[in-house]
């Protein structure tokens, strides 16, 4: 099938720089209303590529994230929120960016165009089959992330990736494609404006719907957060309050105690399985 650039197509509109702030604003809004859509269409690719993600985890693996640019710092976003929110460790799921965590914050000339690069990071981490890696690219193209799947698949661990273009390199090089077509962007190109949205989104359910399957939440709580701040550690006490009637001095007490929600909930006399 042919390979189609969707993302690099030449917007819909024209002469943006006639427009006004309400004109340019409610464009992009409009624009931003189809990213959902397009999700949608996608839902069985994520549905799989998940489920591989779960099974690799329950069985010891992890997760790497690997990217450049936008792709790049949204997997490592996505990774770094992991271990505060369902309280796993920073080893489980790994974001890598072209350039090393440098290109975190400012773009590294020419990083993304190393076919060598991603390979040497993953060895880094002592990558084996036991391990999935997901590469995200919105054009499907970026040769740190195809090369590193290549590898990936030379030395026979799990491949999958999020891109935005049909029938890209990397769609076609992985065994799990995650394909979120959305168009044109509003600037000719920009592909951190709808794609990355769809990124983002693809990314949420990833690690949302792995942690939840992994004993992660309990009801509809993150039982297992870092208690690593104030608000944290008020929602942690609020928890305890509606789900087992005792009052905030109490649950303030037993969070102390026992460090997070789950572990009060478990050993607590007050605690139910």
């Amino acid at each position: 099938m042919k390979f189609e650039k969707t993302t690099e197509t030449d917007s819909n509109y024209n002469n943006l720089e006639n427009m006004s702030i309400n004109e340019i604003i409610t464009n992009i809004n409009n624009e931003d209303k189809t990213v959902p859509y397009a999700v949608e269409k996608a839902l069985p690719q994520i549905k799989k590529l998940i489920e591989q993600v779960v099974y690799k985890l329950k069985n010891g693996g992890r997760l790497f994230y690997i990217g450049a640019g936008t792709s790049g710092r949204l997997g490592i976003l996505d990774a770094s929120e992991c271990p505060p929110t369902f309280g796993v460790s920073h080893d489980l799921v790994i974001g890598l960016i072209a350039g090393g965590d440098t290109a975190i914050r400012k773009a590294v000339e020419f990083a993304e165009d190393s076919t060598e690069q991603c390979w040497n990071d993953l060895k880094a981490f002592n990558i084996s089959k036991e391990d999935i890696v997901i590469g995200i690219a919105a054009s499907g193209t970026t040769p740190y992330v195809l090369h590193g799947l290549k590898k990936c698949n030379e030395n026979s661990i799990t491949t999958g990736c999020i891109v935005c273009n049909s029938n890209s390199p990397i769609s076609t090089t992985v065994k799990y494609p995650i394909e979120v077509i959305v168009g044109p962007e509003f600037v000719t190109g920009s592909s951190r404006m709808k794609a990355g949205t769809a990124q983002k989104l693809v990314l949420n359910m990833i690690s949302t719907a792995t942690m939840i399957q992994l004993g992660k939440v309990k009801g509809n709580k993150m039982v297992d957060m870092q208690l690593s701040n104030h608000k944290l550690v008020n929602r942690g006490k609020q928890m305890l309050v509606e789900e087992l009637n005792i009052s905030e001095i109490e649950a303030k007490q037993l969070l102390e105690k026992y460090g997070n929600v789950r572990n009060v909930l478990k050993r607590s006399k007050y605690g139910r399985n």
